[in-house]
């Protein structure tokens, strides 16, 4: 039986509250396309960011410890395969919070075909879980779904600006080539990467249950439905300021839930 997950807010003892936290994921942990264009921002990530219109979990969680210390592991790009690497590097860090949200690059890749396996994705996934648990026994772990891609296109598809940014840049053609189309061949591809997107969440909230210290968002953040105005008007895929703001408060609310 899982016991339930003990959020540091609900702790009156405010010796309780992390003393550090770290970030691991991708582009979207990483604040990518939210204050500039095509360049990380950090500050404004829905984990460790510092932007006070963000309200990210570290800026949240500084009020019960005003000293908290914050490490960004992520890294724009990063797929399941670089999640043993962010987790050493978490371990070393000696945090005792630790937030995960990965998996979106594992889908949107240049073709369907080139999706990560969910067999590899949940082998590599058990390997981070396990770094970070026996390098960090007594450290929280809160990992947030994946979003929901085909929400990205659908929310897209009718933008003609949104339309030739991802044909242009080649952005998760997996899911948006022929974003325009109605052909029934690509309306079963983009529900196969939405199918897979969700055997990913599956993998995220099994391996995550078994962990006494970790805790999986039910999958809020896959089933936000988020809108366009949401994302960077320079990708249309990345959250900008509010999507960022907008991931913080589904998070939180899924973390720290009594």
């Amino acid at each position: 039986m899982t016991l339930p997950f003990v959020p540091v807010t609900a702790v009156a003892d405010t010796s309780s509250a992390p003393r550090a936290m770290a970030s691991m994921g991708d582009s979207i942990t990483r604040g990518f396309n939210a204050c500039g264009f095509y360049l990380d921002c950090p500050s404004r990530s829905w984990s460790t960011g510092t932007d006070s219109g963000v309200n990210s979990h570290y800026r949240r969680l500084l009020a019960d410890n005003p000293s908290l210390v914050a490490h960004n592991d992520a890294r724009s790009g990063a797929k399941i395969a670089d999640m043993a690497g962010q987790a050493q590097q978490a371990v070393s860090q000696g945090v005792d919070y630790v937030t995960i949200l990965i998996g979106a690059n594992d889908a949107c890749t240049s073709s369907e075909a080139t999706m990560t396996s969910v067999a590899d994705f949940e082998a590599r996934f058990r390997t981070a879980m396990h770094t970070l648990t026996a390098g960090l026994p007594g450290a929280e772990i809160f990992v947030a779904s994946i979003p929901d891609v085909k929400r990205l296109w659908e929310v897209g598809k009718g933008s003609s600006s949104a339309r030739a940014t991802w044909s242009t840049l080649g952005i998760c053609q997996s899911m948006l080539a022929r974003a325009s189309s109605t052909d029934q061949a690509d309306a079963d591809r983009r529900d196969r990467v939405r199918r897979r997107v969700a055997d990913f969440n599956a993998v995220l909230a099994g391996v995550c249950a078994e962990q006494l210290t970790c805790r999986y968002d039910g999958g809020a953040v896959f089933g936000y439905p988020f809108a366009l105005s949401q994302l960077s008007r320079w990708d249309y895929f990345h959250p900008n300021a509010s999507g960022q703001q907008l991931l913080a408060e589904v998070t939180y609310t899924a973390a720290f839930a009594m």
